[in-house]
């Protein structure tokens, strides 16, 4: 094989894999079809929920909400005069949709220097640690999606304010959610037994 056709298939192969990273599994409302596509979301669901002892299913609803499982999420452009670019609404990027102040913290706080947002294992044990960090703080649930949800959109310290309570669309978000998760708890038990 001729060099610059070896050095054609490595770049076609290694830019083939790039566009599979990013790209979110198909049917997102079957919680079984996403992780037979995506076996490593199976895997580092499963550490995230050893670790931490976050079910799989608040992972999956909250994760669903937040990127709709892609791996480089970012927030909308904002623009002046609707044309002029400003830069995104927020710092927020990746699977899990992290703010880079709370990023850096989880990095910090873990010691995991290195983490990146747009990896699936990064991405859930930062979840993990921050639904923790929410239990310990605000007395949450690790299973209820809907209150950990808030927490997870308004902050720790807005969540203890109350400030989703005046944002009747975040609590239609936070209901979503829920119900997500719900659905997605019933499909893995079903899935889990065959």
């Amino acid at each position: 094989m001729s060099r610059t056709l070896r050095t054609l298939f490595i770049v076609l192969v290694l830019s083939s894999c790039g566009v599979a990273s990013f790209s979110p599994p198909r049917n997102l409302d079957n919680a079984c079809s996403i992780l037979s596509q995506r076996p490593a979301f199976h895997r580092a669901f499963q550490a995230t929920k050893r670790k931490w002892g976050v079910p799989v299913h608040v992972q999956m609803a909250t994760i669903h909400q937040e990127s709709r499982f892609k791996s480089n999420a970012k927030t909308p452009m904002k623009y002046a005069l609707g044309v002029i670019p400003l830069g995104r609404v927020s710092s927020a990027y990746g699977y899990a949709q992290a703010l880079d102040g709370t990023w850096d913290d989880y990095r910090k706080s873990t010691g995991r220097l290195f983490a990146k947002r747009n990896d699936i294992y990064d991405a859930a044990d930062f979840m993990g640690w921050y639904m923790n960090n929410s239990k310990r703080k605000l007395g949450l649930s690790l299973s209820d999606a809907r209150n950990q949800y808030l927490a997870y959109h308004e902050g720790q310290t807005g969540y203890s304010r109350g400030t989703y309570k005046r944002k009747r669309w975040l609590l239609d978000v936070s209901n979503k959610v829920a119900r997500r998760a719900d659905m997605y708890r019933g499909q893995l038990e079903r899935c889990n037994k065959t």
